[in-house]
C-alpha cells in the first residue's frame, strides 16, 4: 500500500469522523443515558464494518449503481432515524440527570444487544455511508501496490472503523465527564441529540418523497 496515499486517507478519515452528525448524536446520548457507551460505539463500528465487507466483496459498487435500491435504503434509514429521535425525546422527558448520568442510563444487560443493534442500524442502514466507501476509499487504493486491491480496500475500511471507534468513544466519554455535574446541560444535550436525529431523518425522507411526488405529477 502506498504510504502517502494511506496518510492522506488518515487525514480525510479523521476529518470526516470528527464532523458532528447523527453518529455523534447517538454517541453523546449513549454517554449520558447508558451505564456503558461501549455497546453503542461498537454498534456504530459494526455498521461501518458491514460497509467494509460490502466494499471488499464488490457489492458496494453494485448497490451504488442501483438507484432504486439506494432509494429504499435511504427511506428505511430515514424512518429508523425518526424512530430513534422520538425514542430519545421520550427518554429525555422522563430522565433524571441528578446523579451525573441518566437514572434510566443503567441499562439492563438484556438491553445491551439492543443498543448495539441500534448503533449498527444508524451507520449500517445509511446510504451516505455506503457512498462514502464507494466514492472515497477507491481513491486511496493503488493498483500498482503489492497488496491486491480488495485487501487494500479492506485495510482502509477497517482503519476507518478503528478511527471512528476511538473518536466516538472520546465523544461519549467527554460528554459524560463534562456534563455529569450539569444535569440541566445534560438534558439539553440529550434533547439536541433527539432533534438532530429527527431533522436528519426528515431530510433523508424528504430527499426520496419530493422526487417521487414530482415524477408522479409529471406522469399525470
Amino acid at each position: 500500500m502506498n504510504p502517502q496515499l494511506f496518510l492522506a486517507f488518515l487525514v480525510v478519515a479523521v476529518a470526516l469522523a470528527c464532523t458532528p452528525g447523527v453518529d455523534w448524536a447517538y454517541s453523546i446520548a449513549a454517554g449520558l443515558r447508558q451505564r456503558s457507551f461501549a455497546p453503542a460505539v461498537a454498534g456504530l463500528c459494526g455498521g461501518y464494518a458491514v460497509h467494509t465487507a460490502l466494499l471488499v466483496l464488490g457489492l458496494a459498487a453494485l448497490l451504488a449503481g442501483m438507484p432504486g435500491v439506494l432509494g429504499w435504503l435511504t427511506a428505511a434509514g430515514a424512518l429508523y432515524l425518526l424512530w430513534l429521535g422520538f425514542s430519545t425525546l421520550r427518554s429525555w422527558r422522563g430522565a433524571s440527570f441528578s446523579t451525573g448520568t441518566a437514572a434510566s442510563g443503567a441499562a439492563a444487560p438484556a438491553s445491551q444487544f439492543r443498543i448495539f443493534l441500534q448503533g449498527m442500524g444508524i451507520s449500517g442502514i445509511n446510504p451516505k455511508g455506503l457512498l462514502f466507501f464507494v466514492a472515497l476509499v477507491p481513491q486511496f487504493v493503488s493498483p500498482d501496490a503489492a497488496l491486491p486491491v480488495p485487501v487494500q480496500s479492506g485495510l482502509l475500511g477497517l482503519t476507518f472503523v478503528l478511527l471512528v471507534g476511538v473518536i466516538y468513544s472520546c465523544v461519549a466519554l467527554l460528554a459524560r465527564k463534562l456534563l455529569q455535574a450539569r444535569p440541566g446541560a445534560a438534558r439539553q444535550v440529550t434533547l439536541a441529540s433527539g432533534i438532530i436525529m429527527l431533522i436528519l431523518g426528515a431530510l433523508l425522507l424528504g430527499e426520496q418523497i419530493v422526487p417521487a411526488v414530482s415524477a408522479a405529477m409529471n406522469r399525470a
